[in-house]
């Protein structure tokens, strides 16, 4: 048999593996639902490309100034630039980038070469990564017009900038993921970092208020930074430019000793990977205890007993799986954080803002920005069903109990924040008159009513799979992204048109007299679209359970 088989080359591995991505990807754009996902993320990337390019069009500007003004050092804070760019952004975007594992790989013949050309070629394809190649590619452009002989060492530097950040993101990304193997590190890293990103935007509010902010010594942190990729980088530009040999060889070497120490790095960690590295969340075999069984009213709480069966035992499951989703749960303690932080820049008695916003308009727009943010998962609330979701066709249950279920978890989670929201904005800022204040309120009922509509369609018509404590490939269906964001701009639109028209009258009632009409509207549309989104659920049974259970 060794002699009958033949072990395909490096490339030829590289490419059978290329090509059977691409026969998954057109495989499943045979799917219906598959096909709108799809063009769902491309119509939301026109948005990335058009920011890109404009991002682009700066960098061409700033390279050219730059030669042209004979200040060649400054293309280090160029390069820090991109080198944040491509190091933080993933880790932000980490639910929306593509899922991927590599372990799936070990189970063709592939060699530790390919395996590990691979690894490095999927750094590339990430959407920070071609962002920051096209901004690399721009400036060795506007070298070349500007100043030919400086783009050999433009070239030279952005190509060994770009294998240190290669090497570096997916160093970090295979480690992260080994370390965040299991389920409560996840949760546990996922909050530390989400409140240190939240923290740190109250330093420069509280600086403001109550002292003088510190002038940072820009000699020290070049000095200091000077041994880091993106100033190497610059040096070896600035050198170049200057005829000064030295300083561009060490900014070249510098650059390739990070290459080699990354790449050898990575070396050992992609290694263990290739020889079985099992990162498992399964649990060890253990008798299960016996439970006793329940009455479901019993199981939902005293609390939910009045509510009809099927809602309190769908309501009662909805609220332990908002508490067992680690990250879910840590996220409903940012809307109360997030109106702080607005409140001691824009309102209060002493914004750190010159000019403070009033209540009449801050709390409106707070009202508006927590809807933004809590009616989102509302748009997929079918997501961690998982095979669950085919309890829901075998039991003789209607799905309007099922939809009216998840929808009052949604209303309980925004009555609560918006509660919080309200005693805060009343402590710090004020609320606005009477007027104003019901108008929101009834303005906030239609909305909410009105997208729980649309919300409950989109879930039936886009599902997609989402998992518990997961970040990598968490995200939200391309199609119900967009009919999220379009339904919030609609109902804003409205709701901001309304108001207007309340400020320029003379009647300050009128507002809410107009919400409180078309909140009945919205309630009633509400309640006549329950049956028909179970006839769609019922049609689109097959194509449910094929995007939730796969």
């Amino acid at each position: 048999m060794a002699d009958v088989a033949h072990l395909p080359g490096l490339f030829e591995q590289i490419w059978l593996v290329a090509g059977l991505r691409w026969r998954i990807l057109r495989n499943n754009m045979k799917n219906k639902n598959r096909v709108w996902d799809v063009i769902g993320v491309v119509i939301s990337s026109v948005v990335g490309i058009v920011f890109v390019a404009g991002i682009a069009i700066l960098v061409f500007v700033g390279t050219v100034a730059f030669l042209n003004d004979r200040h060649e050092a400054r293309f280090g804070l160029l390069f820090w630039g991109f080198f944040l760019w491509w190091q933080v952004l993933p880790i932000f975007v980490a639910g929306f980038s593509p899922s991927f594992s590599f372990r799936s790989l070990l189970r063709f013949p592939l060699k530790f070469s390919a395996f590990y050309s691979i690894g490095l070629a999927y750094g590339l394809a990430d959407s920070a990564a071609l962002a920051s190649l096209v901004w690399l590619v721009t400036m060795v452009v506007a070298a070349m017009v500007t100043r030919i002989s400086v783009a050999p060492a433009m070239i030279l530097a952005s190509a060994l900038f770009v294998v240190v950040n290669v090497t570096l993101e997916r160093l970090i990304g295979s480690w992260l993921e080994k370390i965040l193997a299991k389920r409560k590190a996840r949760e546990i890293f996922l909050a530390l970092f989400v409140l240190f990103i939240v923290g740190v935007q109250f330093i420069g509010p509280a600086i403001q208020k109550y002292g003088k902010s510190p002038r940072p010594d820009l000699a020290k942190i070049v000095r200091y930074a000077r041994p880091s990729p993106p100033s190497l980088a610059g040096e070896l530009i600035a050198g170049a430019a200057a005829g000064d040999s030295a300083t561009a060889g060490i900014g070249a070497a510098g650059l390739a000793g990070y290459a080699v120490l990354l790449g050898g790095l990575l070396f050992f960690r992609y290694r263990d990977q290739f020889r079985g590295e099992e990162l498992s969340e399964t649990v060890a075999p253990a008798r299960a205890a016996a439970k006793s069984v329940v009455p479901v009213r019993d199981a939902a709480g005293p609390e939910l007993r009045l509510l009809p069966v099927t809602v309190a035992a769908v309501l009662g499951k909805e609220f332990r799986y908002l508490f067992r989703n680690g990250f879910v749960a840590t996220a409903l303690f940012f809307p109360p954080m997030l109106v702080l932080l607005f409140s001691m820049q824009f309102g209060g008695a002493h914004p750190t803002t010159k000019h403070a916003i009033s209540p009449d308009l801050f709390f409106p727009g707070m009202m508006a920005y927590l809807t933004l943010i809590l009616m989102a998962p509302s748009f997929n609330s079918f997501a961690y069903e998982g095979r669950g979701m085919q309890t829901y066709f075998m039991l003789p249950v209607r799905f309007r109990d099922i939809l009216i279920a998840k929808n009052l978890v949604t209303l309980a989670i925004l009555t609560g924040e918006i509660a919080s929201c309200v005693a805060l904005l009343k402590w710090r800022v004020g609320l606005p008159p009477s007027p104003i204040f019901f108008a929101t309120i009834c303005a906030l009922i239609f909305a909410v009513t009105g997208q729980l509509t649309i919300a409950n369609w989109s879930s039936l018509k886009f599902p997609k799979k989402m998992e518990f404590g997961k970040m990598q490939g968490n995200r939200q269906s391309g199609m119900a992204v967009l009919v999220a964001f379009g339904s919030q701009l609609v109902f804003a639109t409205t709701c901001g048109l309304v108001l207007f028209v309340g400020r320029i009258g003379n009647n300050p009632w009128l507002p809410m007299e107009i919400f409180l009409c078309l909140a009945a509207a919205a309630v009633a549309g509400y309640i006549a679209a329950l049956d028909p989104l179970t006839k769609l659920a019922e049609e689109k049974k097959e194509s449910i359970l094929d995007a939730l259970m796969k």
